[in-house]
């Protein structure tokens, strides 16, 4: 498909919140909606990292609106802060772009008992998409079929998830390596995306009876070189090296040129009904793996995931 964000609409009025909104492809992401007129509140962990991106964003567009959501997802209770304090606005919230995420980071299990990237990719974001679900779909109330949208920023990493997709018996996969750890939590993310497509999609049952309905997408955003040679932990040198081959091979965007599928999903005019639910992505590159696997495509085990989900978060205090 052929998109540009210089097509995106008048976003005024509109509100988006960006996870990880300030760096790499999320950066871009607030600031082309930003450029648009939207309200944009970037999860960020660090208030002088979350500014510094603000201070910029506004120096190339001066009257843009971008705000702080104060967030780590290495502790679950702080992201149900933020979700309170966004909700305690009294705001509407128009799109949910659940872009934060850590690559093949060395085995780690957070405070609140589970594995880092697990928690980081997929189970915070679970819990953020949850406490907000009730305003998106308040707002959706208000407003045409399809003004209201969710983005899960996937990877052709979750071809990499251990057999079966989902080991939900030892989901810290302790005795694995970190790109199977990883390609696990973006599985997860696209099977959450799968399961809120069917809930609240154009074909759900909520869709039928004529209720408001949120349009979802799993996206694969591709290679991008922001950050990429820390999360893989691979020597500078070497890493330039292998920039240069993927550049040549058309593999390597740009965190930019990262950011334009996110954009289409959460707010571009020309997303059609059909497109919900599906796993996107704007560029086609030669070589590199853009198909789904059938894990990916399991609605059994997007149900298991879920149902182990809310159990988890009943145990922990996150959902009611």
């Amino acid at each position: 498909m052929n998109f540009h964000p210089d097509t995106l609409p008048n976003l005024k009025d509109k509100v988006f919140i960006v996870t990880g909104g300030n760096s790499g492809i999320g950066y871009y992401t607030v600031a082309y909606l930003a450029k648009q007129g939207a309200h944009v509140y970037i999860g960020v962990r660090s208030t002088e990292k979350g500014t510094a991106a603000i201070t910029a964003i506004k120096k190339m567009h001066p009257p843009a609106n971008v705000h702080l959501l104060k967030m780590d997802f290495m502790d679950l209770k702080s992201v149900i802060s933020a979700a309170e304090r966004f909700i305690s606005l009294g705001i509407a919230l128009h799109g949910l772009v659940n872009n934060a995420g850590v690559m093949a980071t060395p085995f780690e299990i957070t405070k609140d008992g589970y594995e880092a990237q697990w928690q980081t990719n997929y189970l915070a974001h679970w819990l953020l998409t949850d406490h907000l679900l009730p305003i998106m779909l308040q707002t959706a109330r208000k407003l045409p079929i399809g003004s209201v949208r969710i983005v899960n920023i996937s990877s052709s990493g979750h071809l990499g998830a251990p057999k079966g997709g989902i080991n939900l018996n030892d989901l810290s996969l302790r005795d694995s390596g970190p790109l199977k750890r990883y390609g696990q939590s973006k599985l997860a993310n696209i099977l959450h995306a799968n399961t809120l497509n069917k809930k609240y999609g154009p074909n759900s049952p909520m869709a039928r009876n004529k209720r408001p309905q949120i349009w979802v997408s799993s996206v694969h955003s591709g290679l991008v070189e922001i950050n990429l040679a820390t999360a893989v932990g691979q020597s500078k040198s070497g890493m330039n090296t292998l920039f240069s081959v993927l550049r040549m091979l058309g593999l390597m965007w740009s965190a930019d040129k990262g950011s334009w599928t996110s954009l289409f999903c959460v707010a571009s005019q020309n997303m059609k009904a059909e497109q919900s639910g599906a796993y996107l992505e704007v560029f086609r590159r030669f070589g590199e793996p853009r198909w789904q696997s059938g894990a990916a495509r399991d609605d059994k085990l997007a149900d298991r995931l879920e149902d182990w989900t809310k159990d988890a978060m009943r145990k922990d205090g996150g959902v009611s």
